[in-house]
């Protein structure tokens, strides 16, 4: 008997409703979460795995500034200055604007200046003019300001006083200032004090003067304000006034000018090599010849002054005379400076001031070495200088006499005062020397 068995198949049974609710609720999940996942993933790799910062961009290069100081070098001009500088096209720009200022032919050699460099542009420039006024130069963005300015000082009026044991200038240095200042002294008191003749040992002088101080070191004298000279027990007195419109100048303390019509030698210091004689042998001649004139001994290029104003009547070269000037002052005087190295800034016929260099020391002509031959004629007539007084200049005027005396009061008071060295102290820019 054949049977048709088959084993019964296995049927999963329909999962309860709620069961299956559960399983579709539980797949959509799933389902919601893998897309999120899919569409959030990025963000959160990054919140979970962060991304190295940048580097720090380099820092910007520095700008490195600078400050030459340096002096001016002799044949050098402000093209080849600002050469070093600027480009070649703003060099010729730059001087030009310049000459209104200050004119580049007379740039010199030994004057300081200061450059300041930022980078590669040049920023500043300073340059001392004189002891008194600086050219500046500026940078404006792309264009330069120039401007001539007065430089600035600390100024500290104080008394000097010194005792002569040799001469002004070794005195001078001994009580530690400069040679200047018996320069200044010597051509205050030129009219009364013979400074080759008649300096003596005990001789003295006291100054008020200005002391300038440039960033805290010195930097030479301004003015001097009042100074006393006593010479061979004779004491002189000289007082710095500005009288009206005049021009500053020294007085005795009655208000009488200390400028006279002559200074007493045409040279600041040196010696009498021969005086005012009528009967000198003459070294080169070899004859006994009259010798109507002083002979000053100094050396080659030192500079001689015309001891008067005047007009110069002869510039030449006369053979034994060499090279000389000749010069007419007033009241019929006329004064000759022979045997010069070479002449000064001078024209034939042009005026010269008193104490103008009109020549310097040499030995042209018959001469034996360097000295300058002066001679002093009045009418024609031969005289020696150093027997001649010439005529005051003019006093204080009568409407500032009172302003003068005042001033003279005071200036003096702090000449006599000896319980101070220094006088008083200031500050700001000092007025430029005329001394």
């Amino acid at each position: 008997m054949d049977f048709d068995f088959q084993h019964p198949q296995q049927i999963e049974p329909d999962p309860p409703p709620r069961s299956r609710r559960k399983w579709w609720l539980a797949s959509g999940a799933a389902i919601v979460l893998g897309l999120l996942l899919l569409l959030a993933g990025p963000e959160i790799y990054r919140a979970l795995n962060p991304p190295e910062p940048p580097p720090e961009p380099p820092p910007p290069p520095e700008i490195r500034q600078r400050v030459i100081r340096s002096s001016i070098v002799a044949g050098e001009t402000l093209g080849v200055l600002f050469g070093r500088f600027l480009p070649a096209q703003d060099v010729h720009a730059l001087t030009r604007k310049v000459q209104p200022y200050f004119a580049p032919k007379d740039l010199c050699a030994g004057q300081p200046y200061q450059v300041c460099i930022t980078g590669d542009n040049l920023d500043r420039f300073e340059y001392d003019i004189n002891r008194d006024e600086q050219l500046i130069i500026t940078r404006r963005g792309e264009n330069f300001h120039v401007s001539r300015v007065p430089i600035p000082y600390e100024v500290r009026t104080e008394r000097v006083r010194g005792v002569i044991t040799s001469s002004l200038f070794e005195t001078v240095n001994s009580i530690g200032e400069e040679d200047s200042l018996a320069l200044l002294l010597a051509d205050i008191f030129a009219y009364d004090v013979d400074f080759i003749l008649d300096i003596r040992e005990g001789d003295s002088f006291q100054t008020l003067v200005e002391k300038r101080y440039r960033d805290g070191k010195p930097a030479g004298y301004g003015r001097l304000l009042a100074a006393e000279f006593t010479n061979q027990g004779q004491t002189y007195q000289a007082i710095r006034f500005k009288d009206g419109s005049r021009p500053e100048a020294w007085y005795a303390p009655d208000g009488q000018s200390r400028r006279q019509q002559f200074l007493r030698a045409p040279l600041e210091f040196s010696r009498i090599s021969s005086g005012f004689t009528m009967r000198r042998f003459h070294p080169i001649a070899k004859t006994w010849r009259a010798h109507p004139a002083i002979d000053y001994a100094a050396p080659a290029g030192t500079p001689i002054r015309s001891v008067g104003d005047g007009t110069v009547i002869a510039k030449a070269n006369s053979g034994g005379n060499g090279n000389f000037v000749k010069i007419r002052h007033g009241n019929g005087y006329e004064t000759m400076y022979l045997h010069m190295s070479r002449h000064g800034k001078i024209s034939q016929g042009g005026r010269v001031a008193q104490g103008q260099v009109i020549g310097y020391v040499g030995s042209t002509g018959l001469a034996t070495g360097p000295h300058l031959c002066y001679r002093m004629t009045r009418n024609g007539a031969p005289v020696n200088p150093n027997k001649v007084r010439g005529i005051a200049a003019e006093p204080v005027s009568r409407a500032n006499l009172a302003a003068f005396r005042a001033q003279a009061t005071t200036l003096l008071a702090r000449l006599a005062d000896r319980s101070t060295q220094v006088a008083s102290d200031t500050s700001g820019s000092a007025a430029p020397s005329t001394n």
